[in-house]
């Protein structure tokens, strides 16, 4: 997989915010089918980045799970709710000096398919946003390609970077613990 340097920061948070919400609290998630996902999200506001795909198994959507695992102590609400096919969550969390209320539901087989939207509402606002609406749709496309390996992203204007690699990177740690 060809590897780019890291998107600048407002856009690399946008992406970890986005990879997080595909696992949010992936303990009370069903887990999703190992192999090569699409993952499409439209923010209100934002220009789409289109498709991203990404190669997971089951480490990985651990690895996402133990991310959210680590937010918990910035969240005085993390309310989640699994029912059949479908999780609704109620979070109350500080990012980067904001109060982040956020709302969601997530449907669907989570082995092939699921759809999530998520309101989230910031007070104060967050680098000039107040309300963020996202829909995220998933679909699982088949086994990962040869020469991908788990953690594997891949984004179609950005080029693509290892998800697992990137949360063990000392300087990526370090802009994390910034955020809080």
């Amino acid at each position: 997989m060809k590897k780019t340097r890291l998107p600048a920061f407002p856009a690399l948070s946008l992406i970890i915010l986005g990879l997080a919400a595909s696992a949010v609290s992936a303990a009370d998630m069903p887990k999703r089918k190992p192999g090569l996902w699409e993952i499409t999200m439209q923010m209100d506001g934002m220009p789409n980045m289109g498709a991203i795909q990404q190669c997971i198994d089951a480490t990985t959507d651990n690895l996402l799970q133990q991310q959210a695992g680590k937010q918990k102590p910035e969240c005085s609400v993390m309310d989640i709710k699994p029912s059949g096919n479908k999780v609704t969550i109620h979070t109350v969390c500080k990012i980067e000096g904001s109060t982040a209320t956020t709302d969601g539901v997530f449907e669907g087989a989570f082995d092939s398919n699921y759809k999530g939207t998520m309101k989230t509402r910031f007070n104060p606002p967050l680098q000039g946003m107040s309300e963020s609406n996202t829909t995220q749709l998933a679909r699982w496309l088949g086994p990962c390609k040869a020469g991908q390996k788990p953690g594997d992203v891949i984004m179609p204007s950005a080029g693509g970077f290892n998800v697992n690699e990137m949360m063990k990177d000392p300087k990526i740690q370090e802009m994390m613990k910034r955020q809080k």
